[in-house]
């Protein structure tokens, strides 16, 4: 059972937002490790950025009867994607960390992997298992911070809620879809 919330001394309260005010959104009341949650941050951007760019190489390489609608939805995923990077590289900043958009080691750091795909079937498939991949990430990640950092916490779970949303509707185009190798 919870102990009963003591008061607040807000004259204490004043006096501590006032040390430190460098450190910006980061105050005495945050409990994480914050260099690790900067680490997962980058982790799940690098893992972002991989996507929307495996995203971006389907849609202009879906070919095929079912193409037209599959490459638009992946346009979206691509996009949607992009945003979380933006969220997760604005937080990063917001904890006094540097977003890591490295090229070199994009890839290296990125939990899914950037698959090419030969066929519209094997371009779902592989955008369906980053996304199962990606989901597995944000619960380690949201599991990670628990109510160390709720901001952080919030901010995997709203992105974890679309990425279960773009599975559903990955599984759902996967049985649409005839699997014929694409000609060239």
């Amino acid at each position: 059972m919870n102990q009963p919330l003591k008061p607040l001394d807000v004259t204490e309260l004043r006096q501590s937002a006032r040390q430190h005010i460098e450190e910006g959104a980061v105050t005495a009341g945050y409990s994480a490790n914050r260099q690790e949650v900067i680490d997962l941050l980058n982790e799940a951007l690098a893992t972002e950025l991989v996507c929307v760019l495996r995203y971006r190489r389907h849609h202009f390489m879906a070919s095929g009867i079912h193409s037209q609608a599959t490459a638009a939805e992946f346009l979206v995923h691509s996009n949607e994607e992009q945003g979380h990077a933006d969220q997760l590289a604005e937080r990063i900043v917001q904890l006094g960390g540097e977003p890591d958009f490295s090229p070199d080691t994009l890839t290296k750091r990125s939990h899914a992997e950037y698959v090419e795909g030969a066929t519209l079937g094997d371009m779902i498939r592989e955008n369906l298992v980053a996304e199962r991949i990606a989901i597995d990430s944000y619960r380690h990640a949201i599991e990670f911070v628990g109510a160390d950092d709720p901001t952080t916490r919030r901010l995997f779970e709203s992105i974890l809620e679309v990425e279960e949303e773009h599975a559903d509707e990955l599984a759902d185009l996967l049985t649409q879809v005839p699997d014929k190798p694409r000609a060239l």
